[in-house]
């Protein structure tokens, strides 16, 4: 109930994923998902703004042993991600970009940064402007996440 009323009027779906998996916390729910759906080749996909704060999660180091990471270009967050904790943890299995595309079939750990354009606009002003000029406000709150992102309320830390 404290997710749905936190999420009121934003483009969020609460679930009950963890719920039904019997899950609180990511590191948790990961090997959860994996048993679940056997076939699936799943990649924990984050920013480099999450890749510093990741050492707080509770053992945080599991996610990297459970899936292979793929780390996006957060802008001014990137050079702290990439010397950071988690990063040194796992030089090691830091995968070269030429080898980047195959991360899904690659054996954890594994881990990949990808350099990618970095807007100078926020995702909140993003989706403002996108319902705002289309009148598709309704579309943005029913549309679901694609390609396995995340959404508030969902597999968090």
């Amino acid at each position: 109930a404290a997710a749905r009323a936190r999420a009121q009027g934003e483009a969020i779906w609460v679930t009950t994923l963890e719920s039904a998996l019997g899950t609180r916390y990511t590191v948790d729910t990961l090997p959860a998902l994996v048993a679940a759906f056997p076939r699936t080749r799943f990649v924990w996909l984050m920013g480099a703004d999450l890749m510093i704060q990741i050492p707080r999660w509770k053992d945080w180091s599991r996610i990297f042993e459970t899936l292979p990471v793929a780390v996006f270009d957060r802008g001014s967050y990137s050079e702290e991600a990439l010397s950071g904790k988690a990063a040194e943890t796992f030089a090691h299995d830091r995968v070269a970009p030429v080898q980047a595309a195959r991360l899904p079939l690659m054996r954890p750990p594994a881990w990949a940064f990808f350099e990618t354009p970095v807007l100078p606009v926020s995702a909140t002003e993003i989706r403002s402007r996108l319902a705002g000029a289309s009148g598709r406000r309704d579309k943005l709150d029913k549309a679901p996440a694609r390609g396995g992102a995340r959404r508030k309320g969902e597999a968090g830390p």
